[in-house]
C-alpha cells in the first residue's frame, strides 16, 4: 500500500534536546549523590508521563521527596522544562510543514504531564499538523503496540499505511512489528533521506 501519512515523535526529533546539567545542578545544591534525584523522584516522572497525577500533585511530591519548599521545586520545574522543551530542530520543522497536503501528519510522543502547553507555548504543533498524542493524555507509552493502534485509529489507516520517526530505536523496532513503516532519528539530514527514500519506495511499489 501507498504510504498516506507521516507520523513523528518530538524530542530529539522536532526539538534538540541536549542535558543541560539540571539533575547536577540540584544535586550540588541539595547535597545528593549523583543520580540521587532521579532515583528518589522515579515514581514521580512515571507517573508524570502516563499522566496519572496532575502537575500540582507532581509539585507536591517533589517538595516533599526532596524537602523543598514551594519556591525551590518550581525553581527546579522550570529548569526540567527548559531542558524538556529544547530548541526547534529547524530542518525537520520545516520538511514536517513541507509534507502538506500531500501527506497527512501527526505527532506521537511519549511526555509528561503539562507537556502540550509547554511546547504549544514553544512551537505551535498543533497548527502543524492533524493531531497530536500524548503518553500522558492517552495513558500508554511507546513501545506498547496499543499507543501505535491507536495513532492508526485515529488516522483511519492501516499500519502499512503510515511511516512513524523516532530517535529511539526501541521504538522505531515496535513500530515496525506493528506494521508501520519506520525511520530512526538520528540526525536530520540522515532523517530527511531516509524519509524521502521511505516515501518514493511507497509509490513505486
Amino acid at each position: 500500500m501507498t504510504i498516506k501519512a507521516v507520523v513523528f515523535d518530538i524530542g530529539n526529533v522536532l526539538e534538540n534536546n541536549p542535558r543541560l546539567g539540571v539533575q547536577a545542578k540540584w544535586e550540588k545544591r541539595l547535597n545528593l549523590q549523583p543520580g540521587e534525584i532521579d532515583k528518589r523522584l522515579h515514581p514521580v516522572w512515571r507517573a508524570g508521563s502516563f499522566g496519572t497525577i496532575p502537575l500540582d500533585e507532581v509539585h507536591q511530591r517533589i517538595g516533599e521527596i526532596l524537602k523543598m519548599d514551594a519556591a525551590d521545586v518550581s525553581a527546579f520545574m522550570e529548569d526540567i522544562w527548559t531542558e524538556y522543551v529544547g530548541t526547534p530542530n529547524t530542518a525537520l520543522i520545516d520538511y514536517l510543514r513541507s509534507l502538506r497536503p500531500r501527506y497527512r501528519t501527526a505527532i506521537l510522543s511519549n511526555s509528561f504531564v503539562g507537556a502540550r502547553e509547554r511546547e504549544e507555548a514553544a512551537y505551535r504543533f498543533s497548527e502543524m499538523v492533524e493531531f497530536l498524542i500524548y503518553s500522558h493524555e492517552v495513558n500508554l507509552m511507546k513501545p506498547d503496540p496499543k499507543i501505535y493502534a491507536l495513532t492508526c485509529e485515529r488516522l483511519g489507516l492501516q499500519p502499512v499505511e503510515i511511516v512513524f520517526v523516532d530517535d529511539a530505536e526501541p521504538n522505531i523496532i515496535a513500530a515496525r512489528e506493528f506494521g508501520m513503516h519506520g525511520v530512526l532519528c538520528k540526525d536530520a539530514e540522515q532523517t530527511i533521506a531516509d524519509l524521502k527514500n521511505c516515501l518514493q519506495s511507497s509509490k513505486s511499489g
